[in-house]
């Protein structure tokens, strides 16, 4: 695009010259360090994630106030000049980490390559949110080697990057930018996606597709979370950026300081303290999937969906308000050099801090130990420092050769060997990487694989039940028909269903979610009866054990193992108690793992007491302790091989089977 330089004389001080604001560095380091708190460990920063909201509100917010600038100067705004210093702002330590990503997953993680390459291709080219959402693979899903599930939120932000300019050219054009009416459309379109994310939101339990479909979006034959799809996509996370934007139609900073509330810092410190606390009670208190106190299982947080969004982005707003005003005592206590050093290696900080946590964690949805959270800061700041310095910066000005051209001309003859030596090996390294990402098969994580074995041994609902007929009666005649067929009963029929096992009672039954699944087989050759699914809770259950106890489908033996995938209520305990109060045996296991709910729920079910004594609680989180080999999963939930005959043969120690 041509643009005319005539103006640049006549616009020497450009109300939208952008100069450098430490402050902003400053916001930019507790947003960055919000989030990799959040990442090691949900429970201590519940609302860590808002930090990537923050990010957007100041992308929109200053990338408009570039291109705002640019115009200003120039007359025009060059797209080529535009994309090509956000490609050297953002390219070389994104390659950086999907390089190490491959050589990382080929050397310690080679059955992960498969879903690997996926990431990294969605990741160079800036889609990991669609990806994600295409394959299922959501921001809070666990169990896999997910060593690039952050870049969703760097693909939001490139998508903007690569669209805005688009728009910006479109608001200028005319060479007047009507202020008024292009913040007017900004807060407005901002306002409808709050709204949109508000009324589409679903509030229910989230479990897996069939058996919460409610949950889900189905499309061509596929599952899309609702929760997943509104806080990955680009346009339900485009508030902030928007908002943003229209801020810095508004808030020039040297307009700012010629204006009136510019002779009055205090006032703009006094809104930024307020914005700040706003922050840090979001960030506290807000979840994205939560357990539902009721137990009805893992649900989406309704203050996020329903506003919480909208709240950070004002909030963010009026620390900006502040922090552009260089007379803001908030902005200076902001500039401090500690928070500079984090605010400008931040890119680095989130780029680099999550796949290190994947490294240690092993898979993802575990969370880190304070020990393993201090050992991966360390890494994260040494590589993130490492990238900034010798990487980013010089590519970024241009001098990238250059330096490195001079750094090697200081060392010796030797040390330039052994480093044209590690080079040449490094090259070597990450050609084979390379190959062996592109030709790796796709395999199920072995988690997958003991779920997926688990499922060819068990007996399914309809079996358990047993067939279920519809006697109809009516004046003239009585028929039989399936249960499909009520519906077609003519209305002055009489219809009746009626369930009839299929079976004699089952001697020996055991009902549980993933972790049983996994044994399934071991249980199901020591002569039990399993019905196990993924994601199931308790009270999603009830329903189920009370047919079967209708149906006299209950023996001498139940073995129960729920609680894994939400908080047990104990008004749900108490019915399934006295749907189960006839079993003459009733073996439950308690819960294993780091999860939220793993202590209310197994105080819940050592509390309980049996008047009749038919109910034995294994405390399974103990026991656990003692198997050895290979046992668990990396999540430390789900069972291995060895992990399922001990499993077996826990339950066995009580019955005797």
């Amino acid at each position: 695009m041509t643009s005319d330089r005539s103006g640049a004389a006549q616009r020497p001080n450009s109300l939208s010259k952008v100069p450098y604001l430490p402050a902003l560095d400053g916001l930019r380091a507790f947003a960055v360090v919000a989030v990799m708190v959040y990442h090691a460990n949900s429970s201590w920063l519940p609302g860590g994630f808002l930090g990537v909201e923050v990010f957007f509100v100041l992308s929109g917010y200053l990338i408009t106030l570039l291109l705002l600038a640019e115009h200003d100067r120039d007359g025009a705004i060059d797209l080529r000049s535009f994309w090509a210093r956000r490609a050297r702002r953002l390219l070389p330590a994104l390659f950086a980490v999907l390089t190490l990503v491959a050589v990382v997953a080929t050397v310690l993680r080679p059955e992960t390559l498969g879903k690997v390459r996926g990431d990294i291709i969605a990741g160079f080219f800036y889609g990991s949110n669609w990806f994600q959402l295409w394959v299922g693979a959501g921001y809070a899903a666990s169990g896999d080697f997910a060593p690039l599930r952050h870049l969703w939120s760097l693909a939001v932000e490139e998508q903007f990057y690569l669209l805005w300019p688009l728009v910006m050219i479109a608001i200028t054009r005319r060479g007047v930018v009507r202020v008024g009416r292009v913040v007017l459309i900004f807060v407005g379109s901002a306002l409808a996606i709050t709204l949109l994310v508000a009324l589409l939101h679903h509030g229910g339990p989230i479990g897996e597709c069939s058996v919460t479909p409610d949950a889900y979006w189905q499309i061509s034959g596929r599952c899309f979370s609702i929760a997943d799809v509104l806080y990955l996509s680009t346009p339900t996370r485009a508030s902030g950026l928007l908002l943003g934007a229209a801020f810095a139609m508004v808030w020039r900073p040297n307009a700012v300081v010629r204006g009136k509330l510019g002779q009055r810092p205090a006032r703009l410190d006094a809104v930024a303290i307020i914005g700040l606390g706003a922050l840090a009670i979001l960030v506290a208190r807000v979840h994205y999937l939560m357990a539902d106190p009721s137990g009805a299982g893992t649900v989406a947080d309704g203050a996020l969906m329903r506003g919480g969004f909208l709240w950070t982005d004002l909030a963010t707003l009026a620390v900006l308000g502040a922090l552009v005003h260089r007379g803001s005592v908030v902005g200076r206590a902001l500039s401090v050099p500690p928070l500079l050093w984090l605010g400008t290696r931040s890119y680095g900080l989130y780029l680099f801090h999550w796949p290190i946590y994947q490294v240690i964690r092993r898979v993802a949805g575990v969370p880190l130990s304070l020990v393993e959270f201090v050992i991966a800061m360390l890494l994260t700041v040494a590589v993130a420092e490492a990238s900034y310095r010798y990487l980013e910066m010089p590519i970024r000005k241009g001098r990238f050769r250059a330096e490195t051209a001079a750094r090697a001309e200081a060392w010796p003859l030797q040390t330039r060997r052994i480093v044209a030596g590690l080079g040449l090996i490094g090259v070597i390294v990450v050609g084979f990487a390379g190959f062996r990402v592109a030709t790796a098969d796709l395999e199920l994580n072995q988690i997958e694989a003991s779920i997926a074995a688990g499922e060819q041994d068990v007996t399914s609902v309809e079996e358990l039940l047993g067939e279920v007929t519809t006697a109809s009666a009516s004046d003239d005649n009585q028929s039989e028909s399936s249960s499909d067929d009520v519906a077609a009963v003519p209305t002055t029929s009489v219809s009746t269903a009626v369930v009839t096992p299929q079976r004699e009672p089952v001697q020996f039954l055991a009902i549980g979610d993933s972790v049983m699944l996994g044994a399934a087989g071991v249980l199901r050759e020591r002569g039990y009866t399993v019905n196990a699914e993924k994601s199931r809770q308790l009270k999603g259950t009830l329903e189920f054990l009370q047919q079967l106890k209708d149906a006299g489908t209950f023996g001498d033996v139940l073995v129960v193992h729920l609680g894994t995938n939400g908080p047990i209520a104990q008004a749900d305990l108490q019915t399934f108690l006295e749907i189960v109060n006839d079993v003459p045996l009733v073996v439950m296991l308690n819960v294993r793992g780091e999860l939220a709910w793993r202590s209310s729920n197994n105080e819940l079910l050592a509390s309980i007491d049996s008047e009749d004594d038919n109910i034995v609680v294994v405390d399974w989180l103990s026991e656990s302790q003692n198997c050895s080999g290979s046992c668990f999963g990396d999540d430390g939930i789900h069972l291995l091989g060895d992990g399922q005959v001990f499993y077996a043969n826990v339950i066995r120690n009580i019955t005797g089977t």
